[in-house]
């Protein structure tokens, strides 16, 4: 008798749980349909072709920038990420091809990264640097004007622990050059792919490809010993981190990401060395991929993550 009672609750369960499945999915679809609104409601605004006036470059610089999703309706300032492009690209680069707004979305969405401005100004093939004959002063340029520019047009939050810095090739070359130089406008540096070479590569760099890649910032013609001139030394991120006070880039959070195709990889591992031997604390990744957007794509949610966790007190 027992077994019996047993059995029909049994069924009595099952016959329950059949009659209620329609309103069970009709439940999760309410579910889902309430994250895929929360998430929609949380897209942050894009603003392209921009322009920033400059008097150190003589010309205006376009630049694109991210606002969260809660910038229209809050009164609050927001830390501030810049995000350089790479070679040839400009300001559109990491939009365009990166997906940079949708990949933010998502990460602040998912409570990933916290929200932010992402800034992403056109430097040309300047690699972030002032050229050897001075015509185009690009880190003077960012440091004095567009900085300071991007401070008063937007809320953004001013001092270093809110201020980030990180780009892929030669953005990631221009990331390492401002938090080398000036490690006390940032809390973190995120290099993706960085554009640097060794002393050894630079000197065997078939000289079409000197001139092309690095010419207009360190001279084109230049062959052998005279491309390591005093102002590649003073730019050349390796030959930097020999010389400069390590105890100030202690202050900086670096996280290094380069594929283990990476036609750079070597470089970056020097980098990596360096670091060690400095003792300059830093994350170092070496993933699957060559240089690519399909790379550069899957870092970003990290970068974000990995500035996000810099803010933080």
């Amino acid at each position: 008798m027992e077994e019996f009672t047993t059995f029909t609750k049994g069924i009595e369960n099952a016959l329950f749980f059949i009659s209620n499945f329609t309103t069970m999915k009709n439940f999760f679809t309410f579910l889902l349909l309430a994250i895929a609104a929360q998430a929609f409601t949380q897209q942050g605004i894009l603003k392209e072709s921009l322009k920033a006036k400059s008097n150190i470059l003589g010309k205006d610089v376009n630049y694109c920038v991210y606002l969260p999703y809660d910038y229209q309706t809050s009164s609050r300032s927001y830390p501030v990420l810049y995000l350089f492009h790479g070679f040839t690209d400009d300001e559109t680069g990491w939009v365009q091809f990166g997906e940079a707004n949708y990949i933010a979305d998502r990460t602040i969405a998912s409570g990933d990264a916290p929200p932010m401005i992402i800034v992403m100004p056109d430097a040309g093939v300047s690699w972030y640097v002032n050229s050897y004959d001075g015509k185009s002063k690009w880190e003077d340029f960012f440091i004095k004007e567009f900085i300071p520019h991007i401070e008063a047009t937007y809320r953004a939050r001013t001092k270093k622990e809110f201020r980030a810095v990180a780009g892929l090739s030669m953005g990631g070359h221009g990331s390492l050059i401002m938090s080398i130089k000036h490690p006390d406008l940032f809390t973190a540096c995120v290099p993706l792919s960085a554009g640097i070479w060794t002393d050894d590569e630079t000197l065997k760099m078939p000289n079409d490809q000197w001139d092309y890649v690095v010419g207009e910032p360190y001279g084109k013609g230049l062959e052998g010993e005279a491309r390591l001139s005093e102002h590649y030394r003073q730019n050349s991120v390796l030959n930097l981190l020999k010389t400069i006070d390590a105890e100030e880039l202690k202050k900086v959070r670096y996280y290094i990401d380069c594929g283990d195709d990476d036609f750079l990889i070597k470089g970056n591992m020097e980098l990596h060395s360096l670091m060690i031997d400095q003792g300059i604390p830093h994350e170092f990744r070496v993933r699957d991929g060559i240089h690519d957007w399909t790379y550069w794509r899957t870092a970003l949610p990290e970068v974000l993550k990995f500035v996000g966790e810099s803010f933080h007190r």
